[in-house]
């Protein structure tokens, strides 16, 4: 296909996409499946990949996350971004009304729902996304902008174009989106955010954009800030509008004429809160028009024109009756609290998470407990307190032991965590498996859970090295492979024989070590028979590992049954050594970053070319860089560089010194 063929259809394509795109995530009514969507996706990253002039700033393929930065830079609002004054009863909503209907003895609201998350500025310009930012103090705020990009519904073209928009939306988590979160962290021995809004808070103010692509952040929109182009005089109206733009509203947004109707919906949202797939912890009644807005005016601190309602958290009293421990892939002990069944906003709660062995003995936390629950977040069952001991009870403590495997269990110093560390355990088979076999590991396309569940069930798999012993008559024994399947799978093996070190140490599951960890160890070592003559001394002098990670690696390499499995992957014939070898040293000991748009390369291909010439490609610029590679429409970090005196680098600069 010739370059102008080309082009159009990378047009066609970012058109197509960002059109699936507002029928998934704004109207809730997907045109296509989601496969064909992810391929259509990966044509368009190809192309642009091949031609990177063609990418531009609505394209879809921007979302997936860039590369990590290493600062937000303050952005000034406007238009000041204020919070709203809480109430906490009717009577002070009737209150809120009164002091309205002093200035405007007729008053129309807007009442919807208050999403419990981070509050967020998002600038259009022509109708193109540029810029979006989080409320900060109200009137300074931080650049966000790579991160919001990976909100899928965010988008990042506008059904019409105007001059100019700001508006305000709420970016939240989704209830199932948090339990899955909060399940990964527990079973990684992380400290599990507490609720929906710290987790979408967190996940946003992520330092790399890829880390919050995976956290299926979502917004509502439930403001106009600044609009040229466009006449408004009604909040209903601006909403109307935003929706018609394609921008995710609020839902259930509705014009009442008094106070009466008001207080009505607010309860209606109340009573069917629980349901809801988001979280909201109360709901908003603000004046419709705004003109009477601008008479009524502002506080120091508050808008007088509206208000929130807060819901209490329910909680109610049962008894504790059992405490069941579960072992996770990583090996962490996770205690959970079987409860006597009690309706709590509702649903029937049976079980709580207990967290770790800290969080029990804080609480005192006994068998046969009389307990306080609720929902965190109205949606995570949890202890709050305990009420009374059960007679001669006494205080609660995990097992010494793998209640899965009989290995002793361990805590170290720096972590909460309880955890068994024999790599044979059989709870934590099927996770370790399932992460082996992922697009991180050794990316085993068609060994998904389901398969590998059945695998594991008819014995066909102990350890990760049994994956290299199937056969096609093994494969057919699961009902619903057949031939083709079973070859499939086969040839899937064979091909992960070859991803080299980096991919077989992420595919390990060592704790603290990730794909950055694992490829960091790969360039350093080259081979695993490196690494297992290594001490953590040796590993820790890798630039980017810090002493808990290095202790890690060389605890995980001295375990008898990693050495074990490390022989049967080698009989096997997987590759040990590190994929992509050293061509010269030449960049040695030396840290590049790469900024603006380069003419001749992607950031990957010069990233790749980097390590190929033993550097390392940074993120973010510091005293420690050696060169900055500029190019077209460079940004802060250029700036960084020329105020820290850090050479730089034009491309054709660049590309001379990779001759």
């Amino acid at each position: 296909m010739d370059y102008e063929n080309t082009k159009k259809r990378a047009v066609y394509l970012r058109n197509l996409l960002n059109e699936y795109s507002r029928r998934y995530y704004v109207l809730d009514d997907p045109a296509v499946e989601d496969s064909e969507y992810d391929a259509l996706q990966r044509e368009l990253a190809a192309i642009e990949t091949d031609y990177p002039d063609l990418q531009t700033p609505d394209s879809p393929t921007a979302r997936v996350g860039g590369s990590a930065s290493g600062m937000f830079s303050p952005v000034a609002h406007t238009v000041r971004m204020e919070s709203l004054q809480d109430a906490f009863s009717e009577e002070e909503l009737w209150d809120f009304d009164r002091r309205v209907r002093e200035t405007l003895p007729v008053a129309e609201y807007v009442v919807e729902p208050k999403i419990d998350g981070l509050s967020v500025s998002l600038e259009y310009e022509n109708g193109i996304f540029r810029r979006g930012s989080t409320r900060g103090n109200g009137d300074v705020g931080e650049d966000v902008t790579a991160n919001l990009r990976t909100v899928r519904s965010i988008p990042l073209r506008l059904a019409r174009e105007i001059p100019f928009l700001e508006v305000r939306g709420e970016v939240y988590m989704p209830k199932k989106a948090f339990a899955e979160l909060q399940t990964r962290q527990e079973e990684n021995g992380d400290k599990p955010f507490k609720n929906p809004r710290n987790a979408a808070a967190g996940s946003l103010r992520q330092k790399d954009p890829r880390i919050t692509a995976e956290r299926s952040l979502d917004i509502f929109i439930f403001n106009i800030q600044r609009i040229e182009g466009e006449t408004i005089s009604g909040h209903k109206q601006s909403l109307d509008l935003l929706r018609e733009l394609g921008l995710r509203t609020i839902p259930e947004y509705t014009r009442v004429p008094s106070m009466q109707q008001a207080v009505e919906c607010v309860r209606s949202i109340g009573k069917r809160r629980t349901g809801l797939p988001y979280d909201i912890d109360g709901a908003v009644i603000k004046v419709d028009d705004l003109h009477s807005r601008a008479l009524l005016g502002s506080t120091a601190k508050y808008p007088k024109w509206a208000v929130a309602f807060k819901y209490p958290p329910e909680e109610k009293q049962t008894t504790l009756t059992d405490i069941e421990v579960a072992v996770g892939r990583t090996g962490v002990l996770t205690p959970t609290a079987i409860l006597e069944p009690v309706l709590l906003a509702g649903t029937t709660v049976g079980r709580a998470t207990l967290h770790n062995q800290d969080f029990i003995t804080e609480k005192d936390i006994r068998l046969g407990d009389t307990v306080t629950v609720r929902k965190a977040g109205d949606i995570i069952p949890e202890i709050v307190s305990v009420c009374a001991h059960a007679p001669q009870s006494v205080p609660y403590r995990l097992p010494e032991c793998c209640p899965s495997c009989g290995a002793k269990v361990v805590r170290e110093a720096d972590e909460a965590a309880v955890r068994c560390v024999n790599p044979e355990c059989p709870a934590q088979l099927l996770r370790n498996l399932i992460h082996f076999c992922s697009k991180g590991g050794m990316d085993m396309e068609g060994f998904g859970e389901a398969v590998l569940e059945k695998m594991v069930e008819k014995g066909m798999l102990h350890t990760a090295a049994d994956l290299y012993r199937l056969n096609s008559a093994k494969i057919q024994a699961i009902e619903g492979l057949r031939e083709k399947s079973a070859q499939n799978l086969i040839d899937s093996v064979e091909k992960s024989k070859s991803a080299g070190l980096e991919k077989l140490l992420c595919a390990l599951g060592i704790r603290h070590v990730g794909e950055k960890g694992a490829k960091l160890l790969a360039a350093h070592f080259g081979d695993i028979d490196a690494i297992l003559a290594a001490s953590a001394e040796d590993i820790g002098r890798i630039d980017g590992f810090g002493g808990v990670m290095a202790q890690s690696v060389a605890d995980y390499f001295a375990l008898p049954g990693t050495t074990d499995l490390l022989h049967q992957l080698r009989e096997s014939g997987v590759r040990m050594a590190a994929a992509q070898a050293v061509e010269d040293h030449r960049f040695s000991g030396m840290t590049f970053v790469l900024t603006g748009t380069l003419e001749t390369l992607t950031r990957t291909q010069a990233s790749a070319m980097i390590e190929r010439f033993g550097g390392k490609a940074a993120s973010s610029v510091s005293k420690k860089t050696t060169y900055v590679v500029a190019g077209e429409a460079a940004g802060s970090k250029l700036q960084k560089a020329q105020s820290l005196g850090v050479p730089i680098l034009t491309e054709s600069q660049f590309l001379q010194m990779c001759q």
